[in-house]
């Protein structure tokens, strides 16, 4: 994924990213570890495979339904990446808008707290739903990628009207998005620039 808490391009698992949530103050930007570590784990371990939650069961899975219905943040991002199979191999593709505006991702978010040092820790998760028309010949899963017109209710954190939220998780149209191959190296978390978003022939 790309996404810019330092002008990252290659942002790998339990790294930080930024989320957008409501607040008193209206909204904010916040950073988090990207992989949602529940506050009954034992480890911060645990959050390193959560870094998707699956739209069709996120309003029941333990791990994702408390923040579901109380801790939703809209994580923006330039593009995200995904990889085709092809053969034995797997060709990396980078997909944004057409128009060249971010993304927002559907994401949630909770505090694990450290019982021996009573540190907290933020992380979350982004919501995944199945792929639209551009996606499917490249992955069957796509982010949820929010409308404004929906930010307002999906933000709202006393907004927990589940069939209500869970219909805004839904693949995006496919004529706003597109999607090109780009360099092997996104498959190395230590290469980390724009020329990662450069198309490849």
């Amino acid at each position: 994924m790309a996404n810019d808490p330092g002008g990252h391009f290659n942002v790998a698992p339990t790294q930080a990213i930024r989320g957008v949530v409501d607040s008193v103050d209206g909204r904010i930007v916040m950073a988090y570890r990207w992989g949602l570590v529940p506050p009954w784990a034992e480890s911060p371990k645990i959050g390193a495979p959560m870094i998707n939650a699956r739209a069709e069961t996120v309003a029941e899975k333990p791990s994702f339904r408390t923040s579901f219905r109380r801790y939703r943040c809209i994580i923006p991002a330039d593009a995200f990446y995904e990889w085709r199979r092809d053969g034995a191999s797997k060709t990396p593709f980078a997909i944004c808008r057409r128009d060249g505006s971010q993304l927002a991702f559907a994401g949630l978010w909770t505090t694990w707290r450290d019982k021996a040092t009573d540190q907290s820790l933020k992380s979350c998760a982004i919501i995944t739903t199945s792929a639209n028309g551009l996606m499917a010949p490249i992955h069957d899963r796509m982010p949820v990628v929010l409308p404004e017109i929906t930010w307002d209710e999906w933000l709202d954190p006393r907004n927990e009207d589940v069939p209500a939220l869970q219909s805004l998780l839904v693949p995006y149209p496919d004529d706003v998005l597109r999607a090109y191959p780009v360099s092997r190296l996104v498959n190395d978390v230590r290469h980390d620039g724009p020329e990662l978003l450069q198309p490849v022939a």
